[in-house]
């Protein structure tokens, strides 16, 4: 489990093939410092397991799937990656609960920038566009952010904005996105989880069966 705070920004160095999926090694010297084989790190939003590691480096296999849904199947040697290391239990949440299991790709539609502030506008897949509401939490490329506004539910086409402030530009790869951009998106769990259960017939509970030995 992640915050969504990243801790640095990372650097692709290799991908080779490894069956139908790759394997990455990547630039992380802070994410290596006290990682062990079987961890998790968060890389651009997608949570990857740590299968060898060297003093500021770390390699990890990356399945079809996860590259069929992701960014991760464009990644290339040299291209800058969000890292973080997986949350420790007695450390602060500062951003929200972040699985690193990503439900897709949206695409940059607009970048407006301000004297500090820049504006993000990224489309919707339209699967997606029910669990995102203004002022709640989505991950982009990893990172916790709150929505500053949404799409109407009946436009065409869905959109979300988020509004980044200096220390995000700099301290993230998103200071570097331009429209048309993809980027990997993680929608908030609780809202998985009650579209879920919206979509099973709302029964009521059965009754109590009757208690036969009487009280006690």
């Amino acid at each position: 489990m992640f915050t969504g705070i990243v801790e640095e920004v990372g650097e692709v160095t290799a991908v080779e093939a490894s069956g139908d999926g790759v394997r990455l090694t990547l630039r992380a010297p802070k994410a290596v410092t006290d990682a062990a084989h079987g961890d998790s790190i968060s890389v651009s939003g997608v949570c990857l397991t740590v299968i060898d590691q060297g003093t500021d480096w770390f390699a990890a296999d990356v399945m079809r799937q996860t590259l069929d849904m992701s960014t991760l199947a464009a990644a290339a040697p040299g291209a800058p990656v969000n890292l973080e290391r997986a949350m420790a239990a007695h450390g602060r949440l500062g951003g929200h609960i972040v699985q690193g299991h990503i439900d897709g790709t949206g695409e940059v539609l607009e970048v407006r920038p301000g004297d500090q502030w820049r504006v993000l506008r990224i489309g919707l897949p339209p699967a997606l566009a029910p669990l995102v509401v203004d002022k709640g939490s989505i991950a982009v490329d990893g990172v916790s952010l709150t929505v500053s506004a949404a799409s109407p539910a009946g436009d065409a086409e869905q959109w979300f904005e988020v509004s980044l402030i200096p220390e995000t530009l700099t301290a993230t790869t998103l200071g570097a996105l331009a429209p048309g951009s993809r980027v990997n998106l993680e929608t908030d769990i609780l809202a998985r989880h009650v579209q879920r259960l919206l979509a099973f017939p709302q029964t009521p509970p059965a009754p109590a069966a009757p208690n036969e030995g009487g009280s006690r």
